[in-house]
Order: structure tokens, then C-alpha cells, then sequence
């Protein structure tokens, strides 16, 4: 499933999530600054989104937000699940953001779940698997592609 034609497909998906979405809750969101997924928090945040951290080991606000130990705790409506999980506990995930009727999920870069990916498509999400919102945010920003979300 790596052609050309799914790949502007995907990309196409890419500029849409980001055009729609304003609450992303990050799945595997650490305190820790050095951390990706806090890196990757803190631009979206930075660009305007807002993000709800999802980590059972959090207790304590990170970016200034009240994390949840899991996306069935958030109290809100989610635009998209952004996943930083190992690819075993991908498909739990993808269970939950249906389940909280999540729009969409996003698998970071290096994380691929085939059979997750096909159970959220069959069940109405977006999915975009093995990239990074913050690298793919910057490369449409830099297209002029995204206005300032």
C-alpha cells in the first residue's frame, strides 16, 4: 500500500486533519522535555492546537494541560488521536478512538499497524500511519498549504 497514488492520498488526508482539527489528544504524551512526544505536544500546541496529554503515569498538568490515563477519561470531544505507543498497543488505541468517535488517528513516525489501520478505516476514521505531525505540519506551513491554525 505504498504507491504513488495512496501516498498523495495520505497527504491529502494530512492537509484536511490539520485544516479540521483543534483538540488532539497525544496517546503516550511524556513530562519528560527531551522526550519526541513532548517536543511534537509543544509545537502542535505552539501552532495552535490544543492537546490533551493521555498517559496513565501522569498525574500532573504537562504543557498546561490535565492529562487522562486514558482517551475514555477525556471529557471532550478529540479531533484526532495522535499515537505514541509501540505498535503492540496500537490496536488498543485504535479501539478507544473509535469508541470515542475520534475522527481520525495518527500512528508517529515509526509506528505502522496494518490491521489497526484497516479497523479504524472500516469503522470511519482518517489514518495516517509512520509520520510525524510536527515534521509533516512545518513541511505544509512551508508550501503555504496551512495558514497559521
Amino acid at each position: 500500500m505504498s504507491s504513488r497514488a495512496d501516498a498523495a492520498m495520505e497527504d491529502d488526508v494530512i492537509e484536511q486533519l490539520f485544516t479540521q482539527s483543534h483538540v488532539i489528544a497525544v496517546v503516550g504524551l511524556s513530562n519528560q522535555p527531551e522526550r519526541a512526544s513532548y517536543g511534537v505536544a509543544r509545537y502542535l500546541q505552539q501552532a495552535g492546537y490544543r492537546i490533551v496529554p493521555v498517559n496513565p503515569k501522569l498525574t500532573e498538568p504537562v504543557l498546561g494541560e490535565q492529562p487522562y490515563p486514558d482517551l475514555d477519561s477525556v471529557p471532550e470531544p478529540v479531533d484526532m488521536v495522535d499515537i505514541f505507543r509501540r505498535p503492540i498497543d496500537v490496536p488498543a488505541v485504535v479501539e478507544a478512538a473509535i469508541r470515542i468517535k475520534a475522527p481520525a488517528v495518527w500512528m508517529q513516525l515509526g509506528i505502522v499497524h496494518e490491521e489497526a489501520a484497516q479497523r479504524a478505516r472500516a469503522a470511519g476514521l482518517q489514518v495516517v500511519m509512520d509520520r510525524c505531525t510536527a515534521i509533516e505540519h512545518r513541511f505544509l506551513l512551508a508550501e503555504g498549504k496551512l495558514g497559521n491554525s
